[in-house]
């Protein structure tokens, strides 16, 4: 029978204090790379056109975080100045030997921020003799050169005097054929007449065209406009309401909306909409803006103001969304990554949820237990490798924001000291996660981990794969200063394509009211838990508190965002991105140093990111 397992949390007394940063790589290995690509780049991505799309190196924020590198044991490549690095340093070989206590962390990481009318009455016909000169086939005037010649005239017969005897003349009957009245003599009298035809003619066409005008403008106002809606996540069933409300005050607009399918989704709306065939509202990721320039149509009249929008929604969707002082899009909720934690194994072994990374790390050793072999029965946290952990990227994203570093150069200090400090989770001999575990969602709804991290989506997972677990969700861990947190969240565009653009800004405008989306969630809460978190600041008071969404409701205020959102089903500039960047990870795991694994992700990243910053 296995010895049994070890439980690390009688070891925590031995713990170094936590000094703030990620450790630096100690590694002195030389050898070339695993990942990426065996292309030479550039180093630098360069800068997006500055008309449409700010570059990905803009993506800085204001805050400060409070600096906790030993900055006299270690200079940092050159930062902002208000930014100074820190280091996480490498445990000494003696606390590597005994196994007893995670290696002290001594470095930092400051901060970085990943916004016809009827027509008109024919005029009245004039009277006198003014010639028509027009070439029109309704002038009757002679033709140039000629003269008008009237009929001849036929003198009048002189009065007969009936004779005795003679018949009677003949009595008028209905059938009686008149005889002709000769034509007057007058030739002023036959121009007067074809003036007159003229002018009845004229004014037949005139009400002709007036009559079309308005038949038009019948057909016209009796025809709906159709905007055709393609969306992702929700069934029309969740959107019904709302769409019956607006078509009850828009009688003239109906409203197809069609549920798509994710997996190539992004591949097949472009090429519907080159083709001139697709929607004219659909939904994208926040981080597809730059690859959706061609497609995506600025605000209207109809649609939302820069300042308007600035101040109904959250910072990030500036950020992402006006562009040059114009919307391209309207948030109708908003995500990020919150930390679950199974409230079982927490309180067994008498640990509190922490709020600071340092907090974080001691708490996951503490809850990691292991058996004699140092295999791991239950992990502390799902950190550190990249292929069985879902989101990795945007929790690497986000640590890399939090230490200050800019993710399109991953070969800064600050980029490598939050990497260092990601992987120290999974290097022996105080891992508290590894490559031999479950797939992390997996893991969690199982009990075999205590903390993991997810968008507010996952939930639904969770409670499908195991509804008795009992969990809860906080916003992540943060280091000293400012707060940053993770944005990743979707969002309603329209057509570039559309022939109706103004109609549908007018109904994006609505379903993105207050108002509506109150109601939005009521009906999305009946499906499942919870609906969509709420995208409107004047909002956030009403879920704030709420089980699983509130954690991310709280975080909103300070989230940012970048190009390694996972599970966009992009195939394009996140999961090109995400590729390098779980290839580094995954050769640092195997003894490539982290100079060279990023030295080749940088690589990798900077033709990307030519690609659609061009």
């Amino acid at each position: 029978m296995d010895t049994p397992p070890k439980n690390n949390a009688n070891n925590t007394n031995d713990l170094t204090s936590f000094a703030g940063t990620y450790p630096t790589d100690d590694t002195s290995q030389s050898q070339p790379p695993e990942s990426g690509v065996n292309q030479a780049a550039e180093s630098n991505a360069p800068t997006a056109d500055p008309s449409f799309q700010k570059s990905a190196a803009q993506q800085t924020v204001q805050e400060e975080p409070k600096p906790f590198l030993d900055t006299a044991a270690q200079t940092p490549a050159p930062t902002p100045a208000s930014l100074q690095p820190a280091d996480f340093g490498s445990p000494t070989a003696a606390e590597a030997s005994d196994g007893s206590s995670p290696p002290p962390i001594e470095g930092g990481f400051p901060s970085m921020p990943p916004d016809q009318n009827a027509a008109n009455e024919p005029a009245a016909a004039q009277t006198g003799s003014a010639p028509i000169t027009d070439n029109s086939p309704f002038n009757f005037a002679a033709p140039e050169g000629e003269t008008s010649v009237p009929p001849p005239i036929t003198p009048e017969s002189p009065p007969q005097t009936q004779t005795a005897g003679a018949p009677p003349p003949p009595t008028e009957t209905p059938f009686t054929v008149a005889a002709a009245t000769p034509p007057p003599a007058s030739g002023s009298n036959t121009i007067k007449r074809v003036i007159m035809v003229v002018v009845i003619v004229l004014v037949l066409i005139g009400l002709g065209f007036g009559a079309f005008a308005l038949v038009g403008r019948f057909l016209t106002g009796s025809q709906p406009v159709v905007l055709n809606y393609w969306g992702l996540w929700e069934n029309e069933q969740g959107l019904a309401s709302l769409i019956e409300e607006y078509k009850a005050t828009h009688p003239n607009v109906d409203i197809v909306y069609t549920k798509q399918n994710p997996k190539q989704y992004r591949e097949r709306l472009e090429s519907a909409i080159s083709r001139d065939e697709g929607p004219d509202i659909f939904r994208f990721h926040n981080t597809w803006v730059p690859m959706l320039k061609e497609e995506l149509a600025p605000a209207g009249e109809t649609g939302y103001s820069a300042q308007e929008f600035s101040s109904t929604f959250y910072p990030v969707a500036s950020q992402d969304l006006l562009i040059s002082g114009q919307v391209y899009g309207v948030p109708l909720m908003f995500d990020g990554l919150g930390l679950y934690y199974n409230e079982d194994l927490l309180r067994a072994a008498g640990v509190t949820a922490p709020t600071t990374w340092e907090d974080f790390r001691t708490a996951a050793y503490t809850l990691t237990v292991k058996d004699a072999s140092g295999k791991i029965v239950t992990a502390g946290a799902a950190l550190g490798t990249a292929n069985n952990i879902e989101h990795f990227s945007d929790i690497v994203a986000v640590m890399l924001l939090q230490n200050g570093a800019t993710p399109t150069n991953l070969v800064s200090s600050e980029a490598k000291q939050a990497i260092s400090f990601y992987r120290q989770f999974a290097e022996a001999p105080y891992n508290t996660w590894d490559e031999t575990l479950d797939n992390s969602i997996s893991a969690f709804a199982n009990g075999q981990v205590a903390f993991m991290f997810a968008p507010s989506w996952e939930v639904f997972t969770i409670q499908q794969l195991n509804p008795q677990l009992k969990f809860q969700i906080i916003p992540i861990p943060q280091l000293p200063g400012n707060p940053i947190n993770w944005a990743t969240y979707w969002v309603e565009g329209v057509s570039t394509s559309s022939e109706h653009k103004d109609e549908a800004w007018e109904f994006l405008k609505f379903l993105s009211s207050k108002e509506s989306m109150v109601k939005l969630y009521s009906e999305q809460s009946k499906l499942r838990a919870f609906g969509e978190p709420y995208s409107r600041v004047d909002l956030a008071q009403t879920l704030i508190n709420a089980p699983y969404v509130g954690a991310y409701i709280r975080q909103a205020q300070t989230a940012r965002s970048f190009y390694l959102a996972s599970r966009t089903f992009d195939n394009g500039i996140n999961d090109q991105l995400i590729q390098y960047l779980q290839n580094a990870i995954n050769s640092m795991g195997q003894s490539v140093s982290v100079d060279s694994a990023m030295n080749t992700a940088q690589q990798g990243f900077s033709q990307v990111l030519a690609r659609y910053f061009q």
